[in-house]
């Protein structure tokens, strides 16, 4: 039997049980069991790795992508680059770190992205957002990062105003705010400001539609949610699981 999963937390709002479940069975896959493996400290790694000698595989989610990387024994060149890893291949105990939220965020951004979307805002400084910004870098799109608590480099959530908003017309929610159970929430922007040209991407997927979705909606803007992002990372994690 291999074992694979997903540590974080909390676990409640997570779909990929479900996911890989369904995929073991519909592809025919046997031997093979996905579990949650909600951590309320990253030092508990440690404990369930040598409680599941089986564990072949894990992916990495809130809090923890970069405070893994403390447990790793070795890591990609990207996970090396922008310090965040949501992906663990475990043999002969060895654990090495990957990121495959790169992969998913970039393929199921590029289909609505236009010429106009110039520049962009990142809500969010989290493990998340470091795939995010490789992403962008890749694609050559000038961003600003966007805090709750700024440091160097980055602005703060009331500096967000119409003039920015008419330059910077990709948005990206990399936080887990409007997230279920909290539902009605939402990252702290004018969304006045918001029109069709914007594209509005949400990392969060549960609900499909978070309010942060629904407010670009009514305002005749692009969005996408983080559903397709979610099955490409989740296969790109299995390739790496199987390689």
């Amino acid at each position: 039997m291999r074992a694979f999963g997903l540590i974080g937390y909390p676990l409640g709002h997570s779909f990929s049980k479900k996911y890989f479940t369904d995929k073991f069975n519909r592809e025919g896959i046997t031997g093979n069991v996905y579990e949650l493996y909600p951590l309320e400290q990253i030092g508990q790694l440690r404990d369930l790795l040598a409680s599941n000698p089986d564990l072949a595989g894990l992916n990495v989610t809130i809090p923890y992508k970069e405070q893994v990387i403390a447990y790793l024994d070795s890591m990609s060149p990207v996970v090396e680059e922008i310090g965040a890893c949501n992906c663990i291949h475990i043999k002969d105990g060895h654990l090495s770190g990957h990121n495959t939220d790169v992969i998913g965020f970039s393929r199921s951004l590029l289909p609505k992205l236009k010429p106009h979307h110039k520049q962009a805002l990142i809500l969010g400084t989290g493990g998340s957002s470091k795939a995010v910004a490789f992403t962008l870098k890749e694609l050559g799109i000038p961003f600003l990062q966007v805090s709750r608590t700024p440091i160097d480099g980055m602005i703060g959530y009331e500096e967000i105003d119409q003039s920015m908003l008419e330059s910077h017309t990709l948005l990206i929610n990399t936080t887990p705010v409007g997230m279920y159970p909290e539902i009605e929430k939402a990252p702290a922007i004018p969304y006045a400001f918001i029109g069709a040209d914007h594209y509005l991407f949400d990392l969060v997927y549960n609900p499909e539609r978070t309010r942060f979705l629904q407010e670009g909606v009514l305002r005749g803007a692009t969005v996408e949610n983080g559903s397709e992002m979610l099955v490409i990372q989740a296969e790109a994690s299995w390739d790496i699981w199987n390689s």
